[in-house]
């Protein structure tokens, strides 16, 4: 992780300020890496900086907002396939110009949506 991002998660309150050396290099505890792997960790999943700062310490709420999470992903997934399977169809029927796609009653490309 470069040090833009550690300052950045300093800033957005996501890390403590550190201890500081004499020179001014900040000193970062142990757990500071358990909690940076379960920031990304959390990214991964799709949540916001907003939403990891929410689920963290006393706030919690994470089976909660992981229940929204999901369905917002399971949605994402059903509107996905079904562009996948559109666009299967269109390969399928062999539309490969657009306005004559539009034309052709068995073109199944959403010009009427």
């Amino acid at each position: 992780m470069n040090l833009q991002t550690l300052r950045y998660y300093e800033r957005r309150g996501l890390l403590a300020e550190p201890r500081r050396t004499l020179g001014g290099h900040r000193l970062y505890p142990p757990e500071t890496v358990t909690w940076l792997r379960g920031i990304k960790a959390a990214q991964r999943l799709g949540f916001t900086l907003t939403d990891v700062a929410a689920l963290s310490g006393t706030n919690g709420g994470l089976h909660d907002r992981a229940r929204v999470k999901l369905a917002e992903v399971e949605a994402k997934i059903a509107e996905l396939t079904a562009v996948a399977e559109t666009l299967r169809a269109a390969l399928d029927v062999g539309c490969d110009d657009l306005a004559a796609c539009a034309r052709a009653p068995e073109c199944p490309l959403p010009f009427g949506s």
